[in-house]
């Protein structure tokens, strides 16, 4: 069986987890407490970072990107990178969007600061950077509902990772009641659409010790 070393909040790990459930690629997951810096753990990714997926065969292979897309040549069955050159790059470029400007701008400023400096013993979280969080959030659940209004899905005609890691990042932020999404309509209705596939089932009965998720994060229809 193949292993995901992953941590259940981190939406680099989740986005892992979206691709293997909607390629229907089972795996056993390892909850890594990166802070404890196992030895074992560093032979298989010297960076300590998580996700980290080792295959039956004893490959490991680190990082959400570089897992994403090994996963989409080695199980081309159900590509979730696009199919064709013009469909990739604009997956490919949302992906970006979402691990970076999305990922500064919103998930580290109020995951970060909730769950992560917890975590990690890093004090408490900044009313300051708290707000530039909730107010970065507003422009990119725009952006999300206008694609979601424009096209079929994020990137085009098929669902994609790029849907997968806005997906990923909202049901983290989610896990911790941050979304608005009274305030989202459109980004509200695609989010329901991936939430509702098989693959999301995994993440939506995540727990973890201290957050109680907000009644509506399980519940298909919110």
């Amino acid at each position: 069986m193949r292993i995901l070393h992953h941590l259940p909040l981190s939406p680099q790990c989740r986005l892992v987890r979206l691709v293997l459930g909607e390629k229907r690629l089972p795996c056993e997951l390892v909850i890594e407490r990166v802070w404890e810096q196992r030895e074992e753990f560093l032979a298989l990714n010297p960076a300590g970072e998580v996700p980290v997926l080792v295959e039956e065969n004893g490959l490991a292979v680190s990082g959400a990107r570089v897992i994403c897309e090994y996963l989409d040549e080695a199980y081309p069955d159900t590509p979730l990178l696009g199919r064709t050159l013009a469909e990739r790059v604009e997956v490919r470029r949302l992906m970006d969007w979402f691990e970076t400007r999305f990922g500064q701008e919103v998930t580290r400023n109020l995951l970060g600061e909730k769950v992560d400096k917890r975590l990690y013993g890093r004090g408490h979280p900044d009313g300051n950077v708290l707000r530039a969080g909730y107010g970065n959030m507003r422009f990119h659940l725009d952006y999300i509902g206008w694609l979601a209004e424009t096209r079929s899905w994020l990137a085009g005609p098929s669902i994609s990772m790029a849907d997968f890691a806005a997906a990923a990042h909202l049901s983290a932020l989610d896990f911790i009641g941050d979304v608005n999404w009274a305030k989202a309509p459109a980004a509200k209705d695609w989010y329901a659409r991936v939430k509702s596939r098989p693959c999301f089932r995994g993440l939506l009965t995540d727990r973890m010790s201290g957050i109680t998720p907000p009644g509506h994060y399980a519940n298909l229809d919110f």
